[in-house]
């Protein structure tokens, strides 16, 4: 396949770029050079993009993009193919897919790895769609990939309205398991549960480890949290449970018990998503689409948005997403 495009494409786009590391008031909007795809991507006119917590610590300077990335802010975005590179196989200029980026996003157009596309469900929006890749992939890969989580297990999750918590509420339901969360406030734990979280606790007040011990305990913990969490966790696992990090929240150290992992054979892993390779990415795609988008069309499983801000106004969508307030996705819609 060659790189045909429909139209011409303009030689500039609008963009959102990072001026220096600093408060929401450094994304600013600028123009860039149209991305041109590399032979194993897909260029995309992006109708919408994600807005993630990554991004907030890209914006600060504490999580910069991976070397040849993009040095945009967006790791996930939905859209029209515009252009094919030329060992694209599969996808075509006109196809409406969501991807995975490692950079990029908040911009007219993304280039994006060929393998790390999925296509946009018919019943979903571009808004919709746009807020899939980045939680799907990282709760796919750790919840189901690496701690193998199955239907009659427990899965307890840190920060349950978040992008995440809602992402894996949703799967864990949908795929036969019991989700317990913890939130901030008592209304987040409410919101928590309307979205099907079997129990939620607040993670500042309550002993929620000896709580969710008295449910039954957990078998797989997706964490956030980090810090003093992480031993919480341990104590709660039942024998055979794994631990996933995925973020530290509450701080990069922590202090635990090693003969609880050893007595209870718990087993402790975690992992990023943006650096893992492509063929990993391409990997966990093929698997979220056999297994996941079914889900999607049928409605077992559903994107949870929270509010959405015009791409000019990335700086207001990142103080949404510091704030805490928000229940699921935030989205930039792209002009």
């Amino acid at each position: 396949m060659t790189d045909a495009q429909p139209d011409a494409q303009p030689e500039t786009m609008q963009a959102i770029e990072i001026t220096e590391p600093g408060g929401p008031e450094v994304l600013q909007l600028c123009e860039r050079p149209v991305p041109v795809p590399k032979p194993n991507e897909v260029l995309i006119r992006v109708a919408a993009a994600g807005v993630n917590r990554p991004e907030v610590l890209q914006r600060q300077g504490l999580y910069p993009p991976p070397p040849g990335a993009s040095d945009l802010p967006g790791l996930e975005c939905a859209g029209r193919i515009a252009a094919v590179g030329a060992d694209v196989r599969g996808w075509k200029p006109g196809d409406l897919v969501c991807a995975l980026l490692t950079g990029g996003g908040y911009a007219q157009y993304a280039a994006a790895d060929a393998g790390s596309c999925l296509p946009v469900p018919s019943n979903l929006s571009m808004e919709d769609a746009a807020g899939l890749p980045e939680t799907v992939f990282t709760v796919w890969a750790n919840v189901f990939d690496d701690a193998s989580l199955r239907a009659g297990e427990t899965l307890l999750v840190h920060g349950g309205t978040s992008g995440i918590g809602v992402t894996a509420i949703g799967l864990g339901k949908a795929f036969g398991a019991s989700v317990l969360v913890t939130c901030g406030t008592e209304e987040k734990c409410a919101a928590a549960k309307t979205l099907g979280a079997d129990a939620a606790f607040l993670y500042d007040e309550d002993r929620w480890e000896d709580d969710v011990a008295q449910l039954g305990g957990a078998d797989v913990v997706l964490d956030m949290a980090g810090g003093d969490f992480v031993q919480r966790n341990l104590s709660c696992l039942n024998f055979g449970g794994r631990h996933v990090s995925i973020a530290m929240l509450r701080g990069a150290e922590a202090r635990i018990n090693i003969f609880t992992i050893m007595r209870n054979r718990l087993r402790l892993t975690g992992s990023t998503m943006k650096s893992r390779p492509f063929p990993e990415k391409a990997r966990l795609a093929a698997d979220i689409r056999r297994q996941v988008w079914p889900k999607l069309e049928s409605g077992d499983f559903k994107p949870v948005l929270d509010e959405i801000f015009p791409l000019a106004e990335a700086a207001e969508a990142h103080k949404r997403m510091e704030s805490g307030g928000h229940v699921g996705k935030i989205i930039l819609r792209v002009p």
